[in-house]
């Protein structure tokens, strides 16, 4: 790492310019290729992905998208059966059929379509099918068809659109999140430092590094299933863990200013410390973020990738790009104050003073209470967690102004937004989400027993209405609509969707061939959640198991480990809990702009166990790395606490406000995925700094003494010894290795504090 260092320190022209290089490059490959994101939830072997199947082999034009079109005349004017209504929308519905990407659509009109206009005649609605999966649609063709049926608008005459490709459409707060976030980094990192010049050092390397992974993560996304969210998150997670990490090699670098070294040792040794604890950190998130390939799902894999892509590049800044930068500000990384004083007194030590000094004081006087009052705040904040509940937000939870918002609650017969006590008549929410019943079909005695499916599905607790069977044009494949009485996200059409695969569908089938299989929005969710949940244990030991076996390996202990587990374990609880009390209880959601409460997607635990484990560990290292010196050198358990503590917390608490602004500000960005995510990082990361890190943490170490160190002789002897601390910190810890050892074999026990360091 040293070398490393001193080449880019040497050579920083060079260094600044492949940095520069590789991201216009990787821009410019990105602009010319365009994005290729693909929100595939497909569980092969699944119920509902077999349903799929048989539709889009069966009825190629029914197995795309759809979306809907709802019109609504308001109180006092004619309805929607009036001459001037209908022939309005009429016009706007045959502009859209001739559409790219349009292959059908339905017009309520129709005699056929009757139902398609609500009882109180103000409301109606058509269906527009996309020749493509929702992955697939293009958004300048969902534009295209939510530009035509907005231009029929007038006076009296409302129009909305539903639908997942529209949602394609709905504007975000593009990159007003990334702005803002940065900008309080700069903000926080200047009343720091003292320093502009190096304030924006740790802000341009994250952006460099940031949008140099954003830029390849588009690329990705045509080798590879990748979600649409993916290059938000990595931005989201770049941003933090980026800032995160070059302030605390910018810390070190000036504190070796301080002391008298060059500005090329100092670099050259903040590296060398600090920068071998920030690879590590770096590589604890990357298989955190990887773990998620064990589950074999490609959507998960795209999103795994790219956020690892983007850790992997902002670590690679952190450790060659920056020193490049600290050595072309020089001395200038110290306020003039800090300049000042140095030349005036000469180099200082830098001693821990002031509130940091005094709290790690406080911590090592009252463990016990304080280690009880930090397990209650976060027990309590855990508990949410227990009533988490998976499944489908729909359009009924984005915000109120937006078209698919007001489209769901028009069809639902919720009010429309020109009079919030006009009821909309509609048609009950489950029109919001059917379910699709698909066979396939081997003669006549099957052909009846669908026909007779009818009456069946109709007496069935929770169904609101079932179309007619509908045949391919082989009759070897038929499908019917099943409108629960539910919307897509409530528990009760889950139920549906269990009640029919178990107990309806089985019985209709006797004295058949038939095979039916339940699709649609809610069925392919709930698939998808049952397929995480069940390899959810794997996957969580499988991290939690590798995490641990890098921190025994670098702190060559047993305890420190398992300490680290437990506590990424509650930061990860609590954190959940905080999103359950905001998303799905809805405190607050509406004020935020999130819209309304609903369950929580099935695809964020598994995300978010990934990146919260991963930047739990951060602080761990960054915080028992300090300790660990301290140890190595005087073998004093209690001091190593107080020092390490009383050293970091400082540094750590400035990086926890950095990186919660910074996720906070995702919730501006307009997407309830990306605001989960942003609240939840923002959660743990909070807790985990100023709750556990310099709280339970350090009062459980006070509290177990030398034990935190404890590692059998045996087992020492055979671990291969990869470290975080420089060499000539190793050395110590071998002697310190020795004098234990030794101790063990004789069979004596001896004070940890009289060993020399």
């Amino acid at each position: 790492m040293a070398a490393l260092a001193r080449w880019c320190v040497r050579h920083r022209l060079v260094a600044v310019l492949l940095w520069l290089l590789a991201f216009a490059g990787t821009a410019a490959g990105a602009t010319l290729a365009g994005a290729a994101y693909s929100n595939d939830y497909k569980t092969p072997g699944t119920e509902s992905s077999r349903a799929t199947e048989l539709l889009s082999e069966g009825f190629p034009g029914v197995s795309g998208d759809s979306a809907t079109v709802v019109w609504h005349t308001r109180a006092g004017t004619a309805g929607v059966r009036a001459a001037a209504v209908e022939q309005t929308m009429t016009k706007a519905l045959d502009e859209i059929a001739e559409l790219p990407g349009v292959a059908a659509v339905t017009d309520p009109y129709d005699a056929a379509d009757g139902g398609r206009i609500s009882e109180d005649g103000r409301t109606a609605y058509a269906t527009v099918t996309f020749d493509q999966p929702a992955e697939d649609v293009d958004k300048a063709q969902a534009e295209a068809v939510v530009d035509t049926a907005k231009a029929a608008e007038g006076d009296g005459l409302q129009v909305e659109l539903g639908g997942t490709s529209i949602g394609l459409t709905e504007t975000s707060g593009g990159h007003l999140a990334e702005i803002v976030g940065v900008l309080v980094a700069a903000v926080v990192l200047f009343l720091a430092f003292g320093s502009l010049a190096a304030s924006l050092l740790p802000i341009a390397t994250a952006l460099v590094s940031v949008g140099t992974a954003y830029a390849g993560i588009t690329l990705l996304g045509h080798a590879m299933t990748v979600a649409d969210f993916a290059p938000m998150l990595g931005t989201l997670i770049g941003l933090g863990v980026g800032i995160d990490y070059a302030l605390f090699i910018v810390t070190r670098h000036r504190r070796g200013l301080k002391r008298g070294l060059s500005v090329e040792e100092a670099a050259r040794s903040a590296v060398a410390t600090t920068g071998r604890a920030v690879v590590f950190a770096g590589a604890t998130v990357c298989i955190a973020l990887l773990g998620m390939l064990i589950l074999r799902l490609g959507f998960l894999n795209g999103v795994a990738i790219a956020a690892s892509l983007t850790v992997v590049l902002t670590v690679a800044a952190s450790v060659t790009l920056l020193p490049a930068l600290l050595s072309f500000i020089g001395m200038r990384a110290l306020s003039r104050r800090e300049r000042r004083r140095l030349a005036e007194h000469g180099p200082e030590p830098e001693l821990p003073t002031g509130f940091a000094a005094r709290w790690s004081a406080f911590v090592e006087r009252h463990p016990k209470k304080l280690g009880a009052l930090a397990l209650v705040v976060m027990t309590l904040l855990a508990l949410p967690t227990l009533g988490l509940r998976l499944g489908t937000s729909d359009q009924g939870n984005d915000p109120r102004t937006t078209t698919t918002r007001q489209a769901y609650d028009l069809l639902a017969g919720g009010t429309s937004r020109s009079s919030a006590a006009e009821s909309g008549g509609g048609f009950g929410p489950g029109v919001n989400g059917p379910l699709t019943l698909v066979t396939e079909v081997d003669g006549a005695a099957d052909k009846l027993a669908l026909d007779n499916l009818d009456t069946t599905l109709r007496a069935t607790e929770g169904v609101s209405a079932v179309t007619p069977v509908t045949y391919d044009t082989g009759g070897d494949t038929a499908y019917l609509t099943v409108v629960p009485d539910s919307s897509p996200q409530s528990a009760k059409t889950s139920d549906l969707v269990e009640r029919l695969r178990d107990d309806v569908l089985p019985r209709a089938e006797t004295g058949t061939s038939l095979d039916l299989h339940v699709g649609g929005v809610t069925a392919g969710y709930d698939d998808f959640a049952d397929v995480i949940v069940g390899k959810l244990p794997l996957f969580v030991g499988v991290v939690i198991g590798l995490g641990c076996l890098l921190l025994l390996l670098a702190f060559r202990s047993i305890g420190i480990p398992l300490k680290a587990a437990a506590m990424n374990v509650a930061a990860v609880a609590a954190a959940f809990g905080v999103v359950v009390a905001i998303f799905q209880w809805g405190w607050g959601s509406e004020l935020l702009g999130l819209g309304r409460a609903g369950p929580i997607e099935p695809f964020l635990p598994v995300i978010m166990v990934s990146v919260l484990f991963g930047l739990s560990m951060d602080y761990q290292v960054f915080l028992v790395s300090r300790m660990y010196e301290e140890w190595l050198e005087t073998g004093d358990n209690r001091r190593a606490v107080r020092v390490g503590l009383a050293e970091t917390s400082r540094v750590i608490n400035s990086a926890a406000v950095i990186m919660i602004s910074v996720f906070l500000a995702f919730v501006l960005s307009g997407d309830r995925v990306i605001a989960m995510f942003g609240i939840a990082l923002a959660a743990a990361v909070a807790l985990d700094a100023f709750v556990l890190r310099t709280l339970l943490v350090p009062a459980l170490m006070h509290m177990l003494g030398g034990a935190n160190w404890w590692l059998p002789a045996w087992l020492d002897r055979r671990m291969p010894r990869i470290s975080i601390e420089p060499p000539e910190t190793r050395a110590a810890h071998e002697r310190l290795a020795d004098v234990l050892v030794e101790d063990v074999e004789k069979e004596r026990p001896k004070d940890v504090r009289d060993i020399p360091g």
